[in-house]
């Protein structure tokens, strides 16, 4: 008996001890779980400022460098980078915080960013790690991931979007952290649906699908769900002059000397009489010095983004060429960065209409994503500049011929100009949206050295062969058949 207690009491102390053990090793600086809110702030923070800094602008023919060849400017670029995951990692811990605590909300807008960055990693290179992507997350043992095809990916893209819209249905709190709509579940559902109508449209040339029913599905969002209904609706990430709140392009050496804006986007917005070539850029040197308007369209002009470099160097060393606008490195908070807003969701609207996915006036919904852009604008932008963008003046604009969409003849026209609209509101704020736009309507083109294909992809990461060399392979197989993985081909949404 004696001894039987002795075990007990030897037992007892054994597990104390190994409980205090336990405890002891826990630290304290490294928690294992947190509230979604500590996440959400930072995970709104990356996807609504990282719109891939300039690089989309050379593409895009809104910049030119004279410096150096630039690989966006030229179409040389080369491989991608699957860093978007290192994000979604934080949007999966959210996500994990979110089921701990019973919280709809937080697992709503989980799944919107999920969406986001996966639409962004299949346009970027087709096929991609989805499905299984991540499980490193919630299991002990890391597998490297087989990759999706681009449909599948797409697919799972709309599904996550109507969940969270479904998620955010039956909720009516506060989100806590939320830093771009302050908390208001109403609005996250619009900027939800609203950015399903984007995905669905970006995959207009499969409009025949049967697996997508894009024309179907897109006309349910719009007569049933809420959307983006004004600028106050707007997905944007409002600046601060603070430390680590700034905007993106403050201070960035990227403007230096080298920077200059593009001749082919200075004369389509000169063509149009268009009032935001003051907001975008500055006159050119001469001009300044001849006292010339700040108004006066003539006083701006842009380089050759198909010459060779030094050839646009000696255009621009001789004064003859304009620069950014200061206001983009100068001003700590220039204005918003808009993920997705009223202005382009107008844009969307009119091209439906166009494309027959909806009833309703293509006219009228351009004309107020045109009124929207300006109105923005006028909002934003600094000193004077607001009176170049008046109501009055978006009158104006849209009364001259070639800006009036009535005034197009045939749907490819229509689709023409409103993609011309969409493309010209996108200055610093769209990332590559404008440059998968015109891979997918043909407009606007882009100037380009001859014999220069515009690219529909990135390669690859290295350490993707490094890596997961089997499942890359069988990616590339998947896609190209005995191709290579090249800038050049063809992903299934533009084959």
């Amino acid at each position: 008996m004696k001894n039987l207690t002795i075990y007990i009491i030897a037992l007892a102390l054994f597990v104390t001890s190994c409980k205090d053990f336990e405890e002891m090793n826990v630290d304290p600086n490294r928690p294992t779980q947190a509230h979604p809110q500590l996440l959400l702030t930072n995970i709104e923070w990356s996807a609504f400022q990282a719109f891939g800094g300039t690089s989309p602008l050379y593409a895009q023919k809104m910049l030119v460098q004279t410096d150096g060849e630039n690989t966006s400017q030229y179409y040389k670029w080369d491989r991608g980078s699957f860093d978007t995951y290192y994000q979604l990692r934080n949007v999966t811990k959210m996500m994990e915080e979110a089921t701990r605590i019973k919280d709809n909300s937080y697992l709503a807008l989980g799944k919107f960013f999920r969406a986001y960055y996966f639409f962004d990693l299949a346009l970027t290179f087709g096929d991609v790690p989805y499905s299984q992507a991540l499980l490193a997350e919630v299991q002990d043992t890391y597998v490297p991931a087989p990759y999706d095809s681009q449909k599948a990916v797409f697919l799972g893209v709309l599904k996550e979007l109507e969940e969270a819209n479904t998620l955010l249905k039956s909720e009516n709190n506060i989100i806590a952290g939320d830093i771009i709509y302050k908390g208001s579940i109403q609005k996250w559902q619009k900027l939800i649906n609203s950015f399903r109508l984007k995905v669905l449209l970006s995959l207009s040339s499969k409009e025949s699908d049967a697996d997508l029913k894009i024309k179907s599905a897109f006309a349910q969002i719009v007569n049933s769900e809420p959307i983006i209904e004004s600028a106050a609706d707007d997905g944007q990430l409002v600046f601060l002059d603070q430390q680590g709140n700034r905007y993106p392009e403050f201070n960035s050496s990227s403007f230096g000397s080298g920077m200059y804006m593009d001749s082919t986007f200075i004369r389509r917005l000169q063509d149009r009489e268009d009032p935001r070539l003051f907001i975008y850029s500055t006159q050119t040197k001469l001009a300044s010095e001849a006292g010339k308007a700040l108004t006066d369209f003539t006083a701006y002009e842009g380089g050759d983004p198909a010459a060779p470099y030094a050839q646009v160097n000696i255009k621009a060393t001789a004064g003859k060429t304009s620069k950014v606008n200061d206001r983009y490195h100068k001003d700590p908070t220039t204005e918003p960065r808009v993920l997705l807003g009223y202005s382009e969701l107008q844009f969307i609207l009119a091209e439906a209409v166009v494309r027959g996915w909806i009833t309703g006036d293509a006219n009228t919904y351009y004309n107020k994503g045109v009124k929207a852009s300006f109105k923005f604008y006028e909002t934003y932008s600094k000193g004077v500049m607001p009176s170049y963008v008046t109501e009055a003046k978006a009158d104006q604009y849209l009364a001259r011929p070639i800006n009036d969409l009535s005034q197009a003849l045939t749907a490819e026209q229509k689709i023409e100009r409103i993609a011309m609209q969409r493309y010209l509101r996108s200055f610093f704020q769209s990332g590559w949206t404008a440059y998968y736009n015109t891979l997918r309507t043909g407009y606007p083109d882009y100037r380009r050295p001859a014999g220069v294909a515009l690219p529909f992809r990135w390669i690859y990461p290295q350490n993707e062969y490094n890596v997961n060399s089997e499942n890359v392979a069988s990616a590339i197989k998947a896609q190209f058949g005995e191709g290579k993985d090249l800038i050049s081909q063809k992903t299934w949404m533009f084959k």
